[in-house]
């Protein structure tokens, strides 16, 4: 599984790229709003370091842009375009389920309603940019230091950490009751533990 090619890259190069972006966009945005908010802010859904949203667009940027790497105009427009796509689409499904969005736009001059704006939107242009033709490269060229068996083993813990406090949670943000779960989830927290 971990050597299956996607995108000329292997699942491996890009599971360990999708927590290195994932931490961090967590980083960057954490500092932005806490510099806003003048004062400490937490950006993730979960108390880890970490917001999947960005580990998603860095890889899928990379994957459905790279073609375009040579045109640094085109990859910008395109970059913009396709990451204003999926914020918009991640807000749509984050009403569906949680009935709100964990970001709001409507103080942004040409938002729109709240979930997207044209700063944003100019703003993952350029990261589009800079991601496709130099970040990405330069992580994986970290990723390569790592022996596999040691990044292996960094994967499979740092996403069982992650899946366990998301899980927790979202099932907090919908509501349901864990204490009556918690013998099942340590047990099932063992289990895994053992596994790796």
């Amino acid at each position: 599984m971990w050597t299956k090619e996607i995108g000329s890259t292997d699942v491996y190069h890009l599971v360990f790229c999708f927590i290195i972006y994932s931490m961090l966009g967590w980083l960057v945005e954490s500092i932005y709003i806490s510099a806003c908010n003048r004062k400490i802010t937490n950006r993730g859904f979960a108390t880890s370091p970490c917001c999947p949203i960005y580990g998603m667009g860095g890889i899928l940027g990379f994957v459905l842009l790279n073609r375009f790497i040579h045109n640094s105009f085109i990859l910008y427009v395109i970059g913009a375009f396709i990451a204003t796509l999926f914020e918009f689409l991640v807000a749509k499904l984050m009403i569906q389920l949680f009935d709100e969005v964990w970001w709001d736009y409507h103080d942004k001059p040409f938002n729109y309603k709240g979930i997207i704006c044209l700063e944003s939107t100019i703003a993952w242009g350029f990261y589009a940019v800079i991601i496709v033709k130099y970040l990405h490269f330069h992580i994986l060229e970290q990723v390569e230091k790592v022996s596999m068996r040691a990044g292996l083993r960094f994967c499979r813990i740092v996403i069982a950490i992650y899946f366990i406090d998301f899980t927790y949670h979202l099932l907090r943000a919908l509501g349901i009751n864990m204490s009556k779960y918690r013998n099942r989830i340590i047990d099932q927290y063992h289990e895994i533990r053992t596994r790796f």
